[in-house]
């Protein structure tokens, strides 16, 4: 009965087994993988669930990728950065320069080539190879690709298993563990594998994977690390790993390493049967490579395709002319950092998830830098794990600080020496200076490389002796590590710190002496309690010091955003296009000496959005709450607006979107009633940013004017914009090339019962008889409306006919503006009649139609009422500059509109025009007896004149703006 018994348990633990297998190998929603996938039932062979597992966890993307649009896969978008087989007295130097082009010493090697058996070593005997590199060239990212090709059976066949650990995992465990404990922790199916047995030579089908060596403390001495050749004893961690290196454990097993530079010393050289370097993308050809799986998938639209295709050759033109980016992008950490940014320039979507340029850049250095610390080096003993040692917050104190020294005295290329004198000058103990050594080799030329495009921007000019510079490897990482500094409260003067010290000291102990005191008041005279009561001040004294201090840094971030020399340089973002595309075409004109740092201020008010402050609490760099209220309160005095160019109004509504802080939003918006941006080259981008910024505004906030004329607007750019639109009684959207299709978003807006347009000037766009004919729709019940300009726009006579016929349901309308819009005598002389009729228009605009004289005549005729008695009003007709033998009072404003726009209007029709113009003011004048009338014809025939010459000559000024 109990062998029975003992047999139903049996067939029950393996029912159960069963059950947990398929259920955790049953696919999750939308994945698919044909080569472990079938009709048939789920494997249960271990090693087949270990691969699936393991492909199910490295195809998860970090949170990061998604701001791509999280439609890519490793598969697609990766590149295999160059790796080279050094010797280890090769392997003791630091990287090269990324702008060396000379052929490597060692050929180009894959990691399935390091794995093939070398001379010197034992049959019998597995290998171990140390892949090292510096920050940001790729070995994270090699590991998972190389996980997810063994996986798939790509790549390493030749070993059955494989099993990848983390090094800052297993340093974490304080827990003892035998070796197939911590696999089993990790990897449950995979427990008691027989692989792992240690029996025969079944080892030499696994490979063992540690990624991140530096992050564990390796002792390899005899008398500190103990020997073991059995996989199932319990022993720390550490000494695990040292066993298998050693070959004690399983030694027919092979190990892969990666490590930092700082660490290759960490294991002996007689350990290691080969040293590899990872040099990231040292030619262009892979960074084309990388950009374009990047770029060309983020969507699946033709258009944006054609558009991410057309950035990709920009960018390629610009890593080709050896620029400084193509030394940052040798890291394709900085790949990246250039794809994202794009990405966030030309791809936003106003359906995405709202993402910052601060966010960007505070996101990237999570994905580098994200749980690092500053480790002390070999031969040590102080704990590794140290909030205080955040490697982060080593950078800010000392990269930071030299940004923040350049943005201050403008300067973005620094010597050697102030190399030396910023970054861990005033280094003491021996602690101190293992972390500066740690730090140079690992770190610092991540965010530093040798300045490549010498005499651009440096104003300090060449030094002597020709010595060699440096800059930040991305421009904007410098404003960037700056603001930080300063967000930080780094940048401390010598009486906080100072009052900070005597503050800590004293205030623990004020609370023991007060006790103290309330139990001897009674014996010490009234005199000595002033004494004892200095104690509370220091505390509260700094407080005092510490909300100055907050003050002083939103007084720089309002003068870095409004200084008077940067007001005419190129907005902020296409600035930091330019330092990605660079400048193809004519230089853009700048009106100050040296580098402008206008990014500095933005990024301070990004790094003070919660989002932001809560990576930076990962990296270990803490914002504080009370910090970012103190600097938003004083940062409100400072912000509210006075006139501004559209550039610099353009970089206030980024200030305003990437601190993402709508109370601060509105009250800044409230002193602003006009945002003229003409000229300014609207993107998608800049368009969700000026709707993003007055949707903060209350429901009853309008602005007076919102001029986009000459903004270079598409269709799907209106439709971004149209909440914006909204809050707008002047809306300016002349000479953007909009459509007909783009006359059904306007007509819409108009009919919104929350629209409050009483202006639309829709000047030189193509709307054509179909595009006004939609918007025309919006006449009977829109009643908003009172002044519309559709000048030069396609009308025809159709659509001026159209137009006068629908004149009467809209009772609001004041002026219209149809002019150079080949309009014929009957169709102006009907559109006249209908304008006569109606309650309150008083203005039409018909110049610069083929109109004949006898037709002009009628239409001034047509504009004054008969009699008294007539039902109809008075309409001002501005036809010509001349009205029969007379000058037309409205002569000035004609000329002046043919001015500002004949530069965007066919020339040849513009000078006809004018010599009709010339044609009627010479008849006029000979009719006149009174010579003072005959000058003032003289004083007009010599303005026109000028104009036509000015149009021979094509010397005509570029389009400002049309008249109403």
């Amino acid at each position: 009965m109990s062998s029975l018994h003992r047999q139903l348990s049996q067939l029950l633990r393996v029912w159960r087994w069963r059950r947990r297998v398929e259920v955790s190998l049953y696919p999750a929603p939308g994945f698919h993988c044909s080569t472990y996938c079938s009709t048939t039932s789920e494997p249960v062979n271990p090693l087949e669930i270990h691969k699936k597992k393991l492909f199910l966890w490295f195809s998860h993307l970090p949170q990061e990728e998604k701001q791509f649009g999280g439609c890519f896969s490793p598969e697609t978008m990766h590149v295999d950065p160059l790796i080279l087989e050094r010797k280890f007295e090769e392997s003791a130097g630091l990287l090269s320069s990324p702008l060396q082009t000379q052929t490597p010493f060692s050929p180009s090697v894959t990691v399935e080539q390091l794995f093939e058996p070398t001379d010197g070593w034992s049959a019998g005997r597995g290998l171990n190879v140390l892949l090292y590199g510096a920050v940001g060239t790729g070995k994270s990212t090699m590991v998972r690709k190389l996980v997810l090709d063994w996986c798939a059976g790509n790549t390493l066949t030749h070993f059955k298993l494989l099993v990848p650990f983390s090094c800052e995992d297993l340093g974490q465990l304080s827990k003892a563990a035998s070796l197939r404990d911590l696999v089993s922790r990790k990897y449950l199916h995979l427990r008691k594998h027989p692989l792992l047995s240690g029996e025969g030579d079944q080892a030499k089908d696994v490979l063992f994977l540690f990624n991140g060596m530096e992050k564990m403390k390796l002792d390899f001495r005899i008398g500190a690390t103990e020997l073991c050749s059995d996989p199932n004893e319990v022993l720390v961690p550490g000494v695990v790993v040292v066993n298998l290196l050693r070959k004690y454990l399983l030694p027919e097993a092979s190990i892969l390493v990666t490590t930092r530079l700082s660490a290759l010393d960490r294991i002996p050289q007689k350990y290691v049967s080969r040293y590899a370097q990872i040099c990231g993308f040292n030619d262009p050809a892979r960074q084309r490579a990388y950009f374009t799986g990047r770029l060309l998938q983020q969507s699946g639209e033709t258009v944006c395709n054609h558009d991410a295709q057309a950035l990709i050759e920009l960018l390629y033109l610009n890593l080709q002319r050896e620029s400084q980016l193509a030394a940052a992008c040798f890291l394709p950490s900085y790949c990246w950092l250039t794809c994202a940014t794009l990405h966030f320039l030309h791809f936003t979507d106003a359906n995405a998830p709202i993402r910052t340029l601060t966010g960007i850049y505070t996101s990237f250095l999570r994905l580098n830098f994200g749980g690092e610390v500053l480790g002390t080096g070999t031969g040590t003993n102080v704990p590794i794990q140290e909030h205080h040692n955040s490697l982060m917050l080593y950078v800010v104190r000392t990269v930071g600080k030299l940004a923040f020294d350049g943005v201050t005295y403008k300067r973005t290329s620094f010597s050697e020496k102030e190399l030396e004198q910023w970054i861990g000058g005033k280094t003491k103990t021996d602690e101190e200076l293992r972390q500066l050594a740690m730090f140079r080799t690992d770190v610092l030329d991540f965010f530093l490389a040798p300045c490549v495009e010498s005499g651009k921007h440096l104003p300090e000019g060449p030094s002597e002796n020709d010595e060699m510079r440096y800059v930040f490897a991305v421009p904007a990482m410098q404003e960037y590590l700056a603001a930080l500094y300063v967000v930080l409260g780094e940048n401390k003067s010598a009486l906080e710190k100072l009052t900070r010290k005597v503050s800590v000291a004293i205030g623990p102990a004020s609370e023991d002496v007060n006790a103290l005191v309330n139990i001897f008041s009674k014996f010490i005279p009234l005199r000595i309690f002033a004494v004892f009561n200095l104690l509370k001040l220091f505390p509260k004294l700094y407080e005092k010091i510490i909300s100055r201090n907050k003050g002083s840094i939103a007084r720089t971030m309002a003068a870095e955003m409004f200084r008077t020399e940067d007001s005419y340089n190129e907005d902020v973002l296409d600035q930091v296009e330019q330092s990605l595309l660079g400048v193809h075409g004519p230089q853009p004109q700048q009106y100050c000496e040296g580098q402008p740092f206008e990014l500095y201020p933005i990024f301070m008010g990004g790094l003070l959005h919660y989002g932001n402050r809560v990576l930076l609490q990962q990296l270990g760099c803490s914002i504080k709450s009370t910090t970012v209220a103190q600097i938003t309160r004083a940062l409100r005095k400072h912000l509210l607006s006075k006139p501004q160019p559209p550039e610099e109004l353009m970089d206030l509504l980024v200030l305003l979107y990437e601190f993402q802080n709508p109370r601060l939003t509105a009250e800044v918006l409230a002193s602003i009633r006009s945002i003229r941006l003409s000229n300014i080259r609207m993107t998608p981008l800049k368009c969700f940013v000026l709707s993003s910024v007055l949707s903060c505004a209350p429901a009853s906030y309008h602005l007076e004017e919102l001029n986009l004329s000459s903004c270079l607007l598409t269709h799907g750019m209106i439709q971004m914009l149209r909440p914006a639109f909204r809050h707008t009684h002047n809306l300016n959207l002349q000479f953007n090339s909009l459509g007909p299709e783009s006359c059904i978003l306007l007509r819409d807006l108009l009919l919104d019962p929350k629209s409050s347009v009483r202006s639309l000037q829709l000047c030189d766009n193509p709307l054509l008889e179909s595009g006004a004919s939609t918007l025309l729709e919006m006449l009977p019940e829109n009643q908003s409306l009172a002044h519309l300009s559709l000048m030069h726009t396609g009308l025809g006579d159709q659509g001026a006919l159209e137009l006068a016929e629908k004149l009467q349901q809209h009772t609001g309308l004041q002026e219209l503006n149809v002019a150079y819009n080949n309009i014929g005598d009957n169709a102006a002389l009907a559109l006249v009649d209908a304008c006569r009729e109606h309650p309150s228009i008083h203005t039409v605009h018909l110049y610069l139609n083929p109109l004949s004289d006898v037709g002009k005549q009628s239409l001034y005729v047509r504009g004054v009422p008969k009699s008294h008695g007539d039902s109809g009003q008075r309409v001002r007709v501005l036809a010509s500059v001349t009205e029969g033998s007379d000058l037309s009072e409205d002569w000035h404003p004609i000329l002046s509109v043919i001015r500002e726009n004949a530069s965007s209007w066919d020339r040849e029709r513009v000078k006809q025009q004018l010599k009709v113009f010339l044609s009627d003011l010479e008849w006029g004048r000979q009719q006149q007896q009174s010579l003072w009338k005959r000058l003032h014809f003289r004083r007009v025939e010599k303005g026109v004149r000028q104009t036509l010459k000015m149009l021979e000559k094509d010397t005509v000024p570029p389009p400002t703006k049309c008249s109403k």
